[in-house]
C-alpha cells in the first residue's frame, strides 16, 4: 500500500515539474518573439542618403511648379506635337469632362469632324473611325479566317471605334513648367507635322494585307 502511495506521489511530482518546465519554455519563447519583433533602431530620413538633413528643408531639391491650363475650350494655346503623329495635348481646362466613359464623352461635342471647324477645334482624325480589330484570330498558327479575309478586314465606321472612345488614354492636358530638362528635338516627316496628323487616306492601310470595307 505504501509503495502505491509513494508511486502516486512520484507521478504527481513529475507532472508538476513537467508543467513548470513547459510554462517556463513558453515564457521564454514569448519573450524571444517579442525581442525579434521589436525594431532595434528606427530608420530616419537623415540616414537614407548622403544628405544629413531632411528633404523638406532643401528648397533646391523641390521640382519647379507645373500649372495646367485653365483656359476654356476653344481659347487655349496649342503646343506643337512632341513628334510626328504624336497625340496632340489638350490645350484647355478639362474640369467636369472626366472621366470619359463609353456612354458619356464630352469631347465629341466639339471635336467630331462635322462640327470641329465651327467650334474652332481639332477634328478627330480618320484613323479613329476605323476598326482595326479582327473578329477572328489565328489558332495554333493556323489562319481560321474566310478565304476573302472579310472577317478580319478593317472597317470604316460612322462612329468612334471601340478602342478610341477614351480620349484621355492618349491625350493629356497641357501644363506650363519644366519638371526636367528636355533636349529632344523632333524631326517631322510632313511639312505640317507639328500641327497635324498624317494618319489619313492610304497612309492608314499601307502595308496591311486586309480589305477596306
Amino acid at each position: 500500500m505504501r509503495t502505491i502511495v509513494l508511486s502516486g506521489l512520484s507521478v504527481a511530482t513529475a507532472m508538476i515539474v513537467f508543467t513548470g518546465c513547459l510554462a517556463n519554455n513558453e515564457t521564454k519563447s514569448t519573450q524571444q518573439a517579442q525581442e525579434i519583433q521589436k525594431p532595434t533602431q528606427l530608420v530616419t530620413e537623415e540616414s537614407l542618403g548622403l544628405r544629413k538633413v531632411d528633404l523638406y528643408s532643401e528648397d533646391y531639391a523641390k521640382p519647379d511648379e507645373t500649372k495646367y491650363s485653365d483656359a476654356y475650350a476653344g481659347s487655349g494655346k496649342m503646343y506643337n506635337r512632341a513628334f510626328q503623329d504624336a497625340p496632340p495635348m489638350i490645350p484647355h481646362d478639362v474640369e467636369g469632362m472626366l472621366p470619359i466613359t463609353i456612354n458619356n464623352n464630352s469631347c465629341t461635342g466639339c471635336h467630331m469632324p462635322q462640327v470641329a471647324s465651327s467650334m474652332n477645334a481639332t477634328a478627330i482624325p480618320e484613323s479613329h473611325f476605323i476598326d482595326f480589330r479582327p473578329t477572328s484570330r489565328a489558332i495554333g498558327g493556323t489562319n481560321t479566317s474566310s478565304a476573302d479575309m472579310k472577317d478580319i478586314s478593317i472597317k470604316k465606321m460612322d462612329k468612334l471605334a471601340g478602342a478610341r472612345f477614351n480620349c484621355s488614354a492618349c491625350h493629356a492636358p497641357q501644363s506650363e513648367g519644366q519638371l526636367v530638362e528636355n533636349t529632344f528635338s523632333p524631326e517631322f516627316t510632313t511639312e505640317d507635322g507639328a500641327k497635324k496628323s498624317s494618319w489619313s487616306g492610304s497612309n492608314l492601310t499601307d502595308g496591311l494585307d486586309t480589305l477596306m470595307e
